[in-house]
């Protein structure tokens, strides 16, 4: 049998990348609340002390208040006073936004088309009951934990920034074991290495990982020895840095764009998220056991250029033949993505931390048309 080892990392909310893809997405999600029709193109930087949003963005609504946002953000994540490093209630918050270009405009509202070129893509495979790869899917119920258990108070010496990895091994493209964890958290200085290895390592990875662990796991925490300096004091933020901690932890590849703080005219966006719906489809339907697609679209035109379909051996027709049903059975256009996948609610700021795939309070991860796509058998 081939053995492989495979690596996928997921960050918390605390991040201060992820800290900017929160921000942006909850003055997206501002927009559209107030007009479901606005175009929105958002990004934030942080660093010791203050947050600077910029971008695109032409809505109806009277006012959007930015600066709100962002504080209430900031604080709902846990920075919220000094010790912390970072402190919502009275950092410094410039923001710097104009309308959204009429040369992209015209071609969105005249011919319904892509606001954008470029190419995304959609993954899925029969690892886990979500859909997704095991390394990624664990990686953020790891750090998901962390936050459960820093919020609740059972580990209360922890700050919000912290990360996860994990280390599957495969045999034959099966997952077998863990072969290694490295967990790091932001912390206070007063406690000991020695507690916080015990508690993360009964509170947060035993929990997690336990099933798939085995006297050989290596399990990593905090390895530099201490992190006592975290957040945005400690690194800047930027929103869409962290790509693949938001799709498959690296499995299948990626077309480059970034999710936070764009409306679905965006295909970087609505067209991944659509790609992602139609390869679950495909993997719950029996269809294949892995799957991924390509679609790549032409700035102001509706229809894709390109469809590419890989079920990398897996699939019970050929890709070809996939690649037709997908034509026959999926809009493909951005209005109808949109329209299918009702990406016009504000539902953009619970996406923007532990991944945008494998929850399934997300449109694009019901399997609502796999008992159709069965038939094709």
């Amino acid at each position: 049998m081939e053995k492989i080892f495979f690596t996928s990392e997921s960050v918390t909310e605390g991040h201060p990348d992820k800290i900017c893809d929160q921000i942006s997405d909850a003055v997206l999600d501002a927009a559209l609340k107030a007009d479901p029709n606005s175009r929105v193109a958002i990004e934030t930087f942080v660093k010791t002390g203050f947050v600077i949003v910029g971008g695109e963005l032409t809505t109806k609504a009277e006012y959007i208040n930015v600066q709100k946002i962002a504080r209430d953000t900031l604080i709902a994540i846990g920075y919220d006073n000094g010790e912390v490093g970072f402190n919502g209630h009275n950092c410094g918050v410039l923001e710097s936004i104009s309308e959204q270009s009429h040369d992209i405009s015209i071609g969105i509202n005249s011919h319904h088309g892509a606001g954008d070129q470029g190419m995304m893509f959609g993954y899925a495979c029969d690892e886990t009951e979500e859909l997704m790869p095991l390394p990624i899917s664990l990686a953020h119920k790891l750090t998901r934990q962390l936050a459960k258990v820093r919020k609740n108070g059972t580990l209360d010496y922890l700050f919000p920034d912290g990360k996860a990895q994990v280390t599957v091994e495969y045999d034959d493209n099966v997952p077998a074991r863990i072969e290694a964890i490295v967990v790091s958290n932001h912390h206070k200085k007063s406690v000991t290495q020695k507690t916080i290895h015990a508690d993360i390592k009964k509170h947060v990875i035993n929990p997690v990982c336990g099933k798939f662990m085995d006297a050989d796991t290596k399990i990593h925490i905090n390895p530099t020895g201490a992190f006592t300096e975290g957040g945005p004091v400690a690194d800047a933020g930027l929103t869409g840095r962290k790509i693949i901690v938001d799709t498959y932890g690296g499995f299948g590849r990626h077309g480059g764009g970034a999710f936070s703080g764009k409306d679905a005219t965006k295909v970087d966006r609505s067209s991944a998220y659509m790609m992602r719906y139609i390869a679950k489809n495909l993997v719950a339907a029996g269809l294949c056991k892995r799957c991924e697609i390509q679609v790549a679209y032409a700035i102001g035109e509706a229809d894709p250029v390109s469809l590419f379909v890989d079920t990398f051996g897996t699939g019970k027709l050929p890709n070809e033949k996939l690649a037709k049903i997908i034509r026959k059975e999926f809009s493909l256009t951005p209005k109808g993505i949109i329209e299918h996948l009702d990406l016009k609610k504000p539902i953009y700021l619970s996406t923007a931390a532990y991944g945008h795939f494998g929850r399934n309070s997300f449109s694009w991860e019901k399997t609502d048309k796999a008992e159709k796509l069965g038939k094709y058998l």
